[in-house]
């Protein structure tokens, strides 16, 4: 391959990412940008990316890396060397932390992806409140959403699931995804980049890595060829909706409001039962939302077993959809009360 044909490979594919920031006002000018870089092929790609749109005066950023050193392998060590490498030759402020994620995952009775994932980003806020940067970029890429798309298909998710990765979720961003893993791993080529290979990404024992290494392929194979980009489009068209329907039910909720304090919110009654369900539903979670910061713990039964007492307004009634909170009806209210 010729230095020409190579050099516009690796133009297009920076292009295309300076595209995906523009169009869904990921970058700003002056941004400070905390990058999560693991060492393997999508962040070392992102990291070099914007770089060289910084390089190129496209971007004016600063630019800090965030490595965690997760201790699962004997090869992390030199993962995190050669992270600290890289940006030590490009002049990039670099910080990195060694954690025991097995312990960890132990100790809160998770997963260990689901406690990997909470060490990491608590460590990317952590460094952006110390260095003052206002933006944190992740790597993810337009396969990893076609991947949380099919799995939030097979665990029965709503519009909400079929949205996939968020391309912006307050300060965090991902300007790689829209672009493919197999570019990705051609724009690493091309730049010799050398990144990590996580052995662990070809073992199936996790579900997202039967969806990527299983299914994925046999649906390639057999139905569709261009799967990944059927499932993005989707993605999107269901963002746009699921966008359209939270400011329909951003609104009804103000519109409800009777109280608000730390630790309870009361609604209107009346005008609650008068909604169509599919609201009713996303009120209950965005009123879960308000009063804890998260609606995590709030399953589908719990939302119809709340709709069900709100429609039957038969006295003081209440339930307990979980151990955070109590739902009460009472006095043509009904009261979200966080238990203590």
């Amino acid at each position: 391959m010729t230095k020409c044909v190579k050099r516009a490979i690796i133009g297009a594919m920076e292009e295309k990412v300076l595209k995906t920031i523009k169009k869904y006002s990921l970058i700003e000018e002056n941004d400070k940008v905390i990058v999560g870089v693991s060492g393997g092929p999508d962040s070392l790609a992102l990291l070099n990316i914007l770089m060289n749109l910084k390089k190129q005066e496209k971007l004016k950023i600063e630019i800090i890396v965030c490595h965690i050193n997760h201790g699962l392998r004997k090869e992390a060590e030199e993962e995190q060397i050669r992270v600290e490498r890289f940006c030590n030759m490009n002049d990039i402020p670099c910080y990195t932390k060694k954690v025991k994620i097995k312990e960890i995952a132990e100790n809160n009775r998770i997963g260990t992806e689901e406690a990997g994932r909470n060490v990491r980003y608590a460590f990317f806020y952590e460094i952006a409140d110390k260095e003052k940067a206002n933006k944190i970029a992740t790597a993810h890429t337009a396969n990893d959403n076609a991947e949380t798309v099919l799995m939030n298909i097979i665990r029965g998710s709503g519009i909400a699931g079929l949205k996939g990765i968020e391309r912006k979720r307050n300060n965090v961003i991902r300007p790689l995804i829209e672009c493919s893993r197999e570019k990705i791993e051609e724009y690493c080529k091309k730049n010799d980049l050398h990144p990590s290979i996580d052995q662990s990404n070809f073992e199936n024992i996790y579900t997202r890595n039967k969806v990527r290494n299983l299914l994925i392929p046999y649906i390639k194979e057999n139905f569709n060829p261009n799967i990944v980009q059927s499932i993005n489009r989707l993605s999107s068209l269901a963002a746009q909706e699921n966008e359209y329907i939270q400011k329909q039910v951003k609104q009804n909720y103000f519109e409800l409001l009777e109280e608000k304090s730390d630790t309870q919110i009361s609604l209107n009654l009346k005008k609650f039962n008068l909604l169509e369900t599919v609201i009713k539903s996303r009120i209950v979670l965005y009123t879960m939302n308000e009063l804890f910061g998260t609606q995590n713990g709030i399953e589908k039964k719990h939302i119809e077993d709340i709709i069900k007492l709100c429609s039957h307004n038969i006295g003081n009634k209440y339930l307990i959809p979980n151990k955070k909170v109590k739902v009460l009806v009472k006095n043509k209210k009904i009261f979200f009360i966080a238990n203590k």
